[in-house]
């Protein structure tokens, strides 16, 4: 772990002169994902991120995993471009130790365990939240890195129509157009959006000898696009009662490079509806369902090659009690039940996890707390108990110190148990143990300071020995995270710093460090209006990583600068220019497989405010 680099950013971020509070952050937003109860960002016991769509805009970014880039305790490896297979490593944790909500259903894949982010339409998100820290006690499986929950578009208010259009490098089109309104009481909001690009020839694999990567060579561009649909509308009615309905379809054709398939056409789709009711002036109660689709159909030179479908029902059931003033406590009933469909033919194809939790939130002056227990019966694995226990103390000045500790695990994706010739049906989960110990502070600049040290035991692993997955390895992962935001003549300032050691513990690989995640990384993001005009700049820089366990093969660090501008005409309009990757740096985050370069892409935007 290099101290020196925190050290001289924070040093930096306090000389950083705070002329006005008005900066772009969004610690004072309203989340919900943390608690799973409505709470300011301040007044989390954890490390939380806002993206708004305003941040989205301003951002000019083309993808979800280009926005969550630099993103504090966030590491990215994408394979080979737009569109291709994108995993998020969050605080070092594995990519399928991430839970990932669209609108509160639980989205991914049951076979592969990941969540598709790079089918994600970013034209359809109203904002993101990512909470970093276990939050298994909460949601069960899955969230031994964090969550990580996307909002689509609300609506509400007077009707107001929008649509945008850009194109750009490597023969990339965007369109997108929808509407929104309903008033004081009720939303909607309905759009339909398409992304297309030419791409870049996405992987530089090795067919023999030695195979990697990819494991063949295919030097051509790998196209990619995406169709979405989004549609949501609710009703208020009064103060005790309201609806809310959402669905989400996302359409996908994608080339890649591949020895059994080289192009994939997908589905993403999620659905759900939510009804909050307060029979009592201290009881609110929501009830809650939803479906997930997972959808590949694989070919191989435009022939059928494979199928993997899955789909995840769920339901919940979520009392709020108010005890007081400043207690809350929260009863809670989660049901999910996973679905494979496959042209593999898996033992298994269904299971089914039924999950208790109960939460205590309380303020006592200066001090709070919160606690939490949740028990999951698992239909492979029998009951699993994990908890969480935080406290947090204001000292009246802005500043807040909280310390935080909880337990989370993870249960064995389809493909680690049960596919053919692979898979382990006698694998256990992963199970972690984590504590954290942040400070924040506010005022004219708001910032964040957080260490942690997060342990995995039963890691699920390729095992040469019985040639499948096992639970051979333990990892230890020790974490530093800072973030300021403020702004400083005229231009507003946003940083974020990671310093991170994954490491693995006992086995073959005892002290090596886990693959693809940067032991360093950092984001800056300017930006500044001049009249009808704006302009920006981001810098992301990233150290090194490895791409297998063994640490033999490096993947180098790297630095990019992307540049943006902005010119209003008229008030509800908006001409956008991006520059991507200026100086055409040439970076890999999983070998072999390529990043785009330097990049141009202009956008039309209108949207009444």
């Amino acid at each position: 772990m290099q101290l020196k680099p925190l050290i001289a950013a924070l040093a930096g971020f306090a000389a950083v002169p705070a002329f006005a509070a008005d900066s772009e952050n969004t610690l004072g937003e309203i989340v919900v994902t943390a608690t799973r109860t409505a709470r300011t960002a301040d007044d989390s016991l954890a490390s939380v991120s806002v993206i708004t769509r305003r941040d989205i805009e301003r951002s000019q970014a083309q993808s979800v995993q280009d926005l969550l880039r630099g993103v504090p305790g966030v590491s990215i490896a994408n394979n080979g471009g737009a569109g291709k297979s994108t995993s998020l490593f969050l605080r070092g944790t594995e990519s399928d130790h991430v839970l990932v909500l669209i609108d509160g259903v639980k989205a991914g894949s049951a076979t592969s365990g990941q969540a598709a982010f790079q089918d994600i339409p970013i034209d359809q998100i109203e904002r993101i939240e990512i909470v970093r820290g276990p939050r298994s006690s909460l949601y069960g499986s899955e969230a031994i890195g964090g969550v990580i929950q996307i909002f689509t578009r609300r609506g509400g208010g007077a009707t107001a129509p929008r649509f945008s259009i850009g194109g750009g490098s490597h023969d990339t089109y965007t369109a997108s157009a929808g509407v929104s309104g309903g008033g004081a009481d009720s939303w909607y909001n309905m759009a339909l959006s398409r992304r297309q690009t030419g791409g870049i020839n996405a992987c530089n694999g090795r067919p023999s000898p030695g195979g990697a990567g990819c494991f063949t060579y295919e030097p051509d561009r790998d196209g990619y696009r995406n169709d979405a649909l989004v549609l949501r509308a609710g009703h208020r009615f009064g103060a005790d009662a309201e609806i809310d309905a959402h669905f989400l379809r996302a359409d996908s054709d994608n080339e890649y490079d591949g020895t059994t398939s080289n192009q994939a056409g997908g589905i993403q789709q999620v659905a759900g509806v939510r009804a909050t009711l307060r029979p009592l002036d201290a009881w609110r109660m929501q009830l809650a369902a939803g479906q997930a689709l997972d959808k590949s159909n694989g070919y191989k030179n435009h022939v059928f090659a494979n199928r993997f479908d899955t789909a995840r029902d769920s339901a919940s059931w979520q009392n709020d009690l108010t005890l007081g003033r400043d207690h809350l406590l929260t009863l809670g009933l989660d049901y999910q039940e996973d679905h494979v469909v496959s042209s593999t033919a898996y033992a298994l194809r269904s299971r089914d996890d039924t999950g208790t939790f109960v939460q205590y939130q309380g303020n006592y002056g200066a001090h709070e707390l919160q606690a939490s227990v949740r028990h999951d019966d698992n239909a492979q694995f029998g009951g699993k108990d994990t908890g969480g226990l935080a406290w947090g103390y204001g000292f009246g000045n802005g500043m807040r110190v909280f310390a935080s500790y909880g337990s989370a695990f993870k249960a064995p994706t389809f493909n680690e148990l049960y596919y053919p010739a692979y898979g382990n049906a006698m694998l256990r989960p992963e199970q972690s143990r984590s504590a954290e110990l942040g400070l924040t502070g506010g005022g004219a600049m708001r910032w964040s300071l957080s260490a942690y040290r997060t342990e995995v035991d039963n890691l699920i692993a390729y095992d040469s020995a019985i040639r499948a997955p096992n639970n051979i390895d333990q990892a230890r992962i020790l974490g530093l995270e800072a973030g300021a935001a403020t702004r400083w003549a005229g231009w507003d300032v946003n940083a974020g710093l990671t310093l991170l050691n994954p490491e693995q513990q006992g086995g073959k690989y005892d002290g090596k460090l886990l693959p693809r995640r940067a032991e360093q990384s950092a984001r800056l993001d300017l930006d500044r209006d001049f009249g009808a005009y704006r302009l920006g700049a981001t810098v992301l820089a990233a150290g090194r990583r490895y791409d297998d366990l063994a640490n033999k093969q490096k993947l180098g660090g790297y630095a990019t600068l992307d540049l943006r501008a902005e010119y209003r005409p008229a008030k509800d309009w908006r001409v956008q220019a991006l520059l991507e990757n200026l100086f055409d740096k040439d970076y890999e985050t999983a070998y072999l497989y390529n990043q785009p370069g330097r990049g141009l892409y202009l956008t039309l935007r209108y949207a009444p405010k």
